[in-house]
């Protein structure tokens, strides 16, 4: 399943509270199945399929199984990619291309554009959004897809990556309300130039891209912002400016799981 232009569904959000489960899928799950239906299901009888790619998080098992527990709960089918300690599938291309969705969960962005690398999954996640495959995540599965932005990988205290896959021309900010250490660093680092244009995420919001092309933010939760920081090349100052925020259907007064 393919959507109409190449899609990248960047997030700081993705799942909910829910009662008996660790967390639940929201409206953004739904939202990245909706961007890759715009053409018809394959088989319109069946579910929304998702694969999801835990390398930031070592391909945790517990973690894949609350995944699978959300996906049921949701009535969607998932199925992992994983690579440690080593690939699960033998042809990877053609496994990712049986989904609808790629959904890319956080954790290390560090360790997974790393592991990536060596699997040449950069090339290949590259070529599959190019062919039209949506490509989605949340925090680490967010930030891969810019150019960077801060992390967390290499110990408590944020510090720059900006070795991202660049497939979006921008560095990305993810949790910025949540981790208050973030906005400070991110607006430092775009006025100083380590960083270009950045594209900040509340917990419960996401950018939408089709191409290259930033087309909307989208939210879980009223009330979450979207900011955008890019530097005055005339001044020297920083520009900062908060984006119109769609929210989704179904969004709740509460907060994201993530």
């Amino acid at each position: 399943m393919t959507a109409s232009a190449p899609t990248i569904l960047a997030t700081s959000a993705g799942c909910v509270p829910h009662p008996r489960l660790r967390f639940a899928f929201g409206p953004m799950m739904r939202l990245a199945t909706e961007l890759a239906a715009e053409d018809g299901w394959h088989d319109p009888s069946g579910p929304p399929c998702i694969c999801n790619v835990s390398t930031a998080s070592g391909d945790d098992a517990r973690f894949q199984r609350d995944m699978e527990e959300a996906a049921r709960e949701a009535g969607y089918e998932l199925h992992h990619l994983s690579l440690f300690s080593t690939p699960n599938v033998a042809d990877i291309p053609a496994y990712l291309r049986s989904f609808d969705v790629i959904w890319v969960n956080g954790g290390s962005v560090v360790n997974l554009l790393a592991v990536w690398r060596a699997h040449g999954l950069d090339r290949v996640m590259r070529q599959l959004w190019e062919e039209g495959v949506v490509l989605a995540g949340v925090s680490a599965g967010s930030i891969c897809w810019h150019t960077g932005g801060v992390t967390d990988s290499f110990g408590p205290d944020l510090a720059p990556v900006t070795d991202g896959l660049g497939m979006l021309p921008w560095a990305n900010g993810v949790h910025c309300d949540s981790e208050e250490a973030r906005m400070p660093l991110l607006r430092r680092l775009v006025a100083e130039g380590t960083l270009g244009e950045t594209h900040c995420t509340d917990d419960s919001t996401g950018l939408l891209y089709r191409s290259q092309q930033l087309v909307e933010a989208v939210s879980e939760k009223r009330g979450a912002r979207v900011r955008r920081l890019r530097r005055d090349d005339v001044s020297g100052g920083l520009v900062e400016e908060d984006l119109p925020v769609r929210l989704l259907e179904g969004a709740l007064p509460g907060e994201s799981a993530d």
